[in-house]
């Protein structure tokens, strides 16, 4: 699990990177929650999905957004580190320039960021999206939603109410030539910190079925 540094919009920007022995492995990028609430690449939740990731053979890569760890500059609000983000796929697939698939990977407000992403740069395959606050952000710009996916939620969540992310998974099902996954996590508060066994069963039955077809 190699430390990288690499250069982004408001400086350096540190991550931790696997890189796959085949040189035309998928990529993935994973994204961690909100930096102002104690969120960083090093989260349970994030590790999970690293993990599950490269037991599958991405190269894969997870990273602070800026101004958390050793990544340079301020919290900006999404704008910033959705910034951040493509600046991390872009380093990613410089590195990969093979890979014929890429996924992304997001907890909470990194899972707002991700799907941000997943809207701009259509080389994104699919998403894994967990605890997306449905509640606290606007997910209206996926009209339409470019990508399949899966979507896990806690159902004890007292900070993002399961009902407003079953009634975002409910309308993403409902639009054409994509397939949603909604799971719930039963007992699963936000943070789901005692949950990471169960969703690590979740992500990985979600990975080898996607990688099959």
């Amino acid at each position: 699990m190699p430390e990288v540094f690499f250069n982004g919009p408001e400086g350096r920007i540190e991550g931790r990177y696997h890189h796959s022995n085949s040189p035309s492995a998928p990529i993935a990028l994973v994204l961690h929650p909100q930096p102002q609430h104690g969120g960083t690449m090093g989260n349970k939740v994030v590790y999970t999905l690293y993990q599950s990731f490269v037991e599958r053979g991405f190269s894969t890569l997870r990273f602070n957004f800026r101004g958390v760890g050793r990544s340079q500059g301020v919290f900006d609000n999404g704008q910033g580190e959705l910034s951040d983000a493509a600046t991390a796929l872009d380093w990613m697939q410089s590195y990969n320039p093979n890979a014929k698939i890429c996924w992304i990977g997001g907890f909470s407000f990194g899972a707002w960021v991700a799907m941000q992403l997943m809207m701009r740069r259509p080389d994104i395959f699919r998403f894994i999206s967990v605890a997306p606050p449905a509640n606290l952000h606007d997910f209206s710009f996926l009209a339409p939603c470019p990508a399949s996916g899966l979507i896990v939620h806690g159902d004890k969540d007292s900070m993002v109410p399961i009902g407003s992310v079953e009634k975002l998974a409910q309308k993403l099902k409902k639009q054409k030539n994509i397939e949603i996954d909604f799971r719930v996590l039963k007992g699963g508060d936000h943070f789901l910190q005692k949950h990471c066994t169960a969703l690590l069963g979740i992500v990985d039955d979600y990975l080898d079925k996607a990688l099959k077809n």
